[in-house]
C-alpha cells in the first residue's frame, strides 16, 4: 500500500512513455497489449490529448507511472483500449479519473459514445467497468481480421 504522502498527477500519454506503459498493461491481469512504438506514436499523433498517464509521486522526491489508458475514436464514437493502475495503486480511483478524463475530452471534441472490448477471462476489468457504469452489449459480436 502507497504511503500518504504519494501524490497523483494525470497528464497526457507521450511516446516517451511507451516502455514504462507497456510494462505496466502487460503486467495487469486481463489487458493484452502488444503494440509497438510505431502503432501508439500513429494512434497518440490521430488523436491528441486523449490518452493519458498517471504519475505518482512521493515525499522521497522520486516518480513512477501508477496508470495508463489508450483512447481513440474515428469521429463518431470513442474507444478505450487498454486500462491498467499498479496493484500498490489500486483501490484510490485512479482508474476512474483516468477513465473520466478521457470520456471528457471524447465528449468535448463531439463524441456520443466510447466502447470497450475485454478479454473473456478478465473477470476484474469486468467488475470495474460494471462498477464504473458501463454496461455489456449482448446484440454484438467482435470479428477481427488480421492484416
Amino acid at each position: 500500500m502507497p504511503s500518504l504522502a504519494v501524490t497523483f498527477a494525470l497528464r497526457d500519454m507521450t511516446l516517451a512513455d511507451y516502455r514504462a506503459v507497456m510494462e505496466l498493461w502487460s503486467s495487469a491481469a486481463g489487458v493484452r497489449a502488444s503494440e509497438s512504438p510505431e502503432e501508439i506514436d500513429r494512434i497518440l499523433q490521430r488523436n491528441p490529448g486523449l490518452s493519458c498517464v498517471a504519475v505518482a509521486s512521493g515525499s522521497s522526491g522520486g516518480e513512477e507511472l501508477a496508470g495508463a489508458v489508450l483512447c481513440g475514436h474515428d469521429g463518431r464514437r470513442g474507444y478505450l483500449y487498454h486500462l491498467a493502475v499498479a496493484d500498490k495503486f489500486r483501490r484510490q480511483a485512479l482508474g476512474r479519473q483516468l477513465v473520466d478524463r478521457c470520456l471528457a475530452r471524447l465528449k468535448a471534441e463531439g463524441v456520443a459514445r466510447c466502447t470497450i472490448f475485454l478479454v473473456t477471462d478478465n473477470a476484474h476489468g469486468e467488475a470495474f467497468w460494471r462498477q464504473t457504469g458501463w454496461f455489456e452489449r449482448t446484440d454484438l459480436k467482435a470479428f477481427a481480421k488480421d492484416l
